[in-house]
């Protein structure tokens, strides 16, 4: 790196900001390893293993050694871009990290990754030796659903990712669709909605991560799900023909329309058929069967006028 490049990122990050700058002399500001490139890190001691606080900032901050950091085993997030990361890696080179990440102590040299593994796996990139971290206190379950909170709250996540991340809070964290709302500020019916995504078709909701179909689209196809034939062709229409969601969403109306549920019916017996033949007959009145089941349903009188009725019930009453 030249020194004009170098001196760009000094001064910026953390140490920059107001909490932080009596933390730093100017000297120490120019070693420190967040704000050097990987080539001047030798410059940092190596011997320093316990965490220093740096400032306050939503609680302590201090400045962790890189090796005594292990990912989380519950992150909700799998993939990493690796050109979105090289990209963050350029930036913490530059200007030095802006944002700390949060760990929990499990020993005197050892901290588990609950938020900022993209932070934490770009710094790696650039050979920073510490992080600025906050260090929290935290069990399993707690730790589970910090991590999976902070995912889904980032902005490039794919409406899978977030649907995935609110079915794990719910189930492995026991949290309600209203409480799982107020910490991620959605109402319930949007935690709902969203977790409606994971029982779409597999296909389908590949389309969705890759892009192909917006979620809009993948709205309009959950409203078919009945039709799952119906659905499939949509779905087809929409990679093929590049349909806009309103379109999609009055051909989908279009397709619960059409599969509107027929009532099952049951075919009437002999014996049933002449039964009703026989109350006509004594009634004089029109008499209809209309069955539920083979062994229920219920019996119909029909009437045009009040003295037809009357009629009716004086026979039944000899």
């Amino acid at each position: 790196m030249s020194k004009q490049k170098a001196s760009k990122g000094l001064g910026r990050g953390l140490t920059d900001m107001p909490h932080y700058q009596n933390h730093f002399s100017s000297e120490s500001k120019h070693k420190h390893p967040l704000f050097r490139s990987s080539d001047k890190l030798k410059e940092v001691s190596s011997s320093q293993n316990s965490p220093r606080i740096i400032g306050k900032m939503a609680g302590d901050i201090a400045l962790v050694p890189i090796g005594q950091i292990i990912p989380n085993k519950d992150q909700p997030r799998t993939e990493f871009d690796k050109n979105a990361l090289k990209k963050l890696a350029n930036s913490i080179e530059e200007l030095g990290i802006i944002q700390p990440i949060t760990v929990r102590k499990l020993s005197a040299l050892k901290y588990q990754l609950i938020s900022g593994e993209r932070r934490f796996r770009a710094s790696q990139l650039v050979g920073l030796e510490e992080l600025p971290a906050y260090i929290r206190e935290a069990d399993d379950k707690k730790l589970l659903e910090m991590a999976l909170v902070e995912n889904v709250q980032r902005e490039d996540l794919h409406p899978i990712e977030i649907a995935t991340s609110y079915k794990r809070l719910i189930d492995e964290c026991n949290l309600s669709h209203e409480k799982l709302g107020n910490l991620v500020g959605k109402s319930r019916s949007s935690i709902s909605n969203q977790l409606r995504l994971l029982d779409l078709p597999e296909e389908i909701k590949i389309a969705l991560v890759t892009k192909k179909i917006s979620q809009g689209h993948a709205k309009a196809l959950l409203s078919i799900s009945d039709n799952p034939d119906y659905q499939m062709v949509l779905f087809g229409l929409i990679k093929d023909e590049n349909l806009s969601v309103r379109l999609a969403e009055e051909i989908s109306r279009k397709g619960k329309k059409k599969k509107r549920k027929k009532k099952p019916t049951f075919e009437i017996t002999d014996v049933e058929s002449e039964a009703i033949h026989e109350i006509n007959l004594r009634f004089s009145q029109r008499v209809k069967l209309v069955k539920a089941s083979a062994t229920s349903g219920k019996i119909e009188i029909k009437y045009s006028s009040q003295e037809e009725l009357d009629k009716f019930l004086d026979k039944l009453s000899y």
